[in-house]
């Protein structure tokens, strides 16, 4: 059974990536140098003394817009986890925090080839850049430091890596293929297993780099192209522009939107989330991840409330911070940009969210928990997997006797799970038919079952996550300019029996 995708943050000693972490799961990893209140005795310590030494792993909390609030049953929805907040849900997924690298770290350098391996499982990466210039690549104090080289050395460093322990191999690599007649994605596939690669990886790998010689005509320069479209495959990379709010973060930020693709550009502030979520648990304010909204005591009151919603008074140090946060922070960028973080990780991953249910007609988890709760499950599938790759993850091992689509058209179980499916009906050996697979919406597909009995579905067709779709504040011109662009809202769809779609870089899909 597939396992759960697992995203890495990785960057340089305290370039902010334990806050990053603390920023989008409330989790308590520790912090170097950005820490904003640590305690007293941490002051004499160096800046990177509380640097990540192990990699640590915890649950971050990705926000999409539930199916809840496609059938307007937001007060029925009961997460069994994450949460739902009025048709925002928050789905759990899995984080890794890979300790700082620094140049040389493919030699072992700082432990380097230790904290590379760490990252081998993950799907995904996160780049946390200190965008203010004020830490150099070791993570050591500095001034006026050019962030953009960090993207560009630790890229060489993964391409360094990985080369490094494929050419430690190579002529007997290449003798063995020769030997066995092998195809070049078969013997790449036995060297890329050690990263999680499977076949179709190293297949599609194989097809973005392009190169058409025999494997054993291939050269240094020919392996460098096939390492960097592995890299491209296996580790595809957001960078996440943190510490925005630093006087000399503009620059940087313009400099590095020149470089490098905007699609995959992030601008954010992780202490200022953690700011933010910490004052809101202390009664202080309030304020939704992911908005640019704070409300204080004195906001509500001014508004009309006269109790100013129960929040506590700030002491003036804590309402100037909020009020200069606001400033350099929330009114620039329109958020602080963590949750944005994750949301196009998981874009460039192609997650799908699926939510099982056992009831077509109330949503519902019969026999579990509430029973009037509704949707009560959400499970991320990853792009490229097939309608009988998400029935195992859901349902286990059970075969497959056939799938059929709307109108009793049958369906390939190899069929892949994207966006612009149509809802699909499971059969199992046996002729009962099992479950349904929704996957009719454009950025948020639906799976639902109910075991040994007819299930097929028939949702509408509309965008279900906004945010990944949006072209509202679009990194690339947020790097060039500050202030808020408007929103593309991807138009509804109708229902019917077929969909076609458009979404990114994917080709139409319908069946």
């Amino acid at each position: 059974m597939a396992r759960d995708p697992l995203i890495g943050l990785v960057g340089k000693p305290s370039a902010g990536k334990s806050t990053t972490l603390n920023s989008l799961t409330d989790a308590s990893s520790k912090v170097g140098r950005e820490l904003s209140t640590p305690p007293l005795c941490f002051y004499a310590l160096p800046p990177n003394s509380f640097t990540t030494i192990d990699p640590q792993r915890a649950i971050g909390y990705l926000q999409i817009e539930c199916a809840c609030a496609r059938f307007n049953l937001q007060e029925k929805c009961k997460p069994n986890y994450g949460s739902c907040d009025n048709g925002r849900r928050s789905v759990p997924i899995e984080l890794l925090d890979v300790a700082g690298l620094v140049p040389g770290a493919h030699q072992g350098r700082g432990l380097g080839n230790k904290f590379l391996d760490d990252l081998r499982h993950a799907d995904a990466l996160i780049h946390v850049v200190d965008v203010s210039g004020t830490v150099d690549a070791e993570g050591k104090e500095t001034r006026g430091y050019d962030p953009s080289v960090d993207i560009a050395w630790l890229r060489s460093e993964i391409v360094a890596w990985v080369k490094g322990n494929l050419m430690e191999r190579w002529p007997s690599i290449r003798r063995r293929h020769m030997a066995t007649k092998s195809s070049a994605v078969d013997t790449l596939r036995a060297q890329f297993g050690g990263y999680g690669a499977n076949l179709k990886l190293v297949q599609r790998a194989l097809d973005r780099s392009g190169v058409k010689e025999a494997l054993e005509e291939w050269d240094d320069d020919t392996i460098d192209v096939i390492v960097n479209s592995f890299i491209d495959e296996k580790f595809p990379t957001v960078i996440a522009l943190n510490k925005i709010d630093h006087a000399d973060a503009d620059k940087n930020i313009a400099k590095i939107a020149k470089q490098q693709d905007p699609n995959t550009l992030v601008l954010c502030s992780a202490v200022s989330e953690v700011f933010l979520r910490k004052m809101v648990k202390q009664g202080y304010i309030k304020y939704t991840e992911g908005s640019e909204f704070v409300d204080t005591r004195d906001d509500l009151i001014a508004d009309g409330d006269e109790l100013g919603g129960g929040l506590k008074e700030l002491d003036d140090k804590n309402k100037a911070r909020i009020e200069n946060l606001k400033d350099m922070v929330l009114y620039r960028f329109g958020s602080t940009g963590v949750v944005r973080v994750l949301q196009k990780a998981a874009e460039v991953l192609g997650l799908v969210p699926v939510f099982p249910v056992r009831s077509i007609s109330t949503f519902g988890s019969a026999g579990v928990g509430d029973t009037k709760a509704v949707f009560r499950d959400c499970v991320l599938i990853k792009k490229n997997s097939t309608v009988a790759d998400v029935a195992r993850k859901v349902m286990g091992d059970a075969p497959i006797a056939f799938v059929e689509g709307l109108g009793g058209l049958r369906v390939s179980e190899d069929d892949a799970v994207a966006p612009g499916k149509n809802d699909v009906s499971l059969r199992h050996n046996g002729g009962e038919k099992g479950s349904g697979l929704s996957t009719r919406l454009q950025r948020n597909t639906m799976l639902r079952t109910r075991t040994m009995r007819a299930v097929l579905l028939t949702l509408g067709h509309r965008s279900c996550h906004s945010k990944w779709a949006e072209g509202n504040r679009e990194e690339g011109q947020r790097a060039g300019k500050t202030g808020r662009g408007k929103q593309d809202r991807e138009a509804d769809r109708p229902n019917g029996g077929t969909a076609t779609v458009t979404s990114g870089s994917q080709d139409h899909l319908h069946i």
